[in-house]
């Protein structure tokens, strides 16, 4: 107390150095704890871009993590040591551009129910594909890929093949809820009928030459499957738009 009174001044300029030098300390451990994670995601989403363009080029089998790193403007050797193996990458891509879509569909679907939402669902798939084709393009390049040796990756794409099986079911359970659905509606069979028109949509999406895309053809095929889950689901068809 009478150190506070006798040097006023000194002590308010060592206060102010104490505080400064802490906020400093505080700043600098704050900025190592956070920049790691920063510098990972930031070369993280370098990586996953050069992927997605190399497997756009060449195909997934001949894209290599040393091609990776390099295309990202890292290191010949920074991909492998961050994912693994090229196992590891799919996985990270796959996971990645999922949980994209995801959020894009929770958009989509917010205030939907039932019929609405498949056909929000719908829209919303056309126009990504349409948006973001590289993306995806090596997304589902990665899925028919799944069919291959590889247990892991085959494993992750069944596992979202069910949640999307399983999302429409609760999408057509919602709707028989709020009587937007007809009740006696076969929802699984709907569902499974949904998830594997996409995946024929798909397909013939990549197998159309990807310099001269068609928007309007793709635009069209998902108008086609709004049409049948109307057909399918609507308490009476004739009373619902298409």
């Amino acid at each position: 107390s009478n150190h506070q009174v006798t040097h006023p001044r000194a002590h308010g300029r060592t206060c102010l150095f104490e505080a400064s030098l802490r906020g400093t300390i505080t700043h600098t451990m704050a900025t190592a704890a956070r920049t790691q994670p920063e510098r990972q995601a930031v070369s993280d989403a370098a990586m996953a871009a050069a992927a997605v363009a190399l497997i756009c080029e060449r195909g997934a089998a001949a894209t290599t993590l040393k091609d990776v790193g390099v295309r990202a403007g890292y290191s010949r050797g920074l991909a492998g040591y961050r994912f693994g193996s090229k196992a590891g990458l799919w996985a990270f891509l796959v996971h990645t551009i999922g949980e994209e879509w995801l959020a894009e569909l929770r958009r989509a679907a917010a205030g939907t129910t039932g019929l609405q939402t498949l056909h929000a669902a719908l829209d919303a798939h056309c126009a990504i594909l349409i948006e973001s084709p590289d993306r995806f393009r090596a997304f589902y390049t990665l899925w028919f890929d799944s069919v291959g040796p590889d247990p892991a990756l085959r494993d992750q794409i069944a596992r979202i093949h069910e949640r999307r099986r399983h999302d429409v079911e609760r999408w057509i359970h919602t709707g028989i809820d709020a009587h937007t659905v007809r009740p006696d509606a076969d929802i699984r069979g709907v569902a499974e009928q949904f998830v594997s028109q996409i995946v024929g949509i798909v397909y013939a999406w990549l197998v159309a030459d990807p310099d001269t895309p068609d928007p309007s053809r793709l635009s069209e095929q998902h108008s086609h499957l709004k049409r049948q889950m109307t057909e399918a689901l609507a308490p009476n068809p004739t009373a619902q738009e298409h």
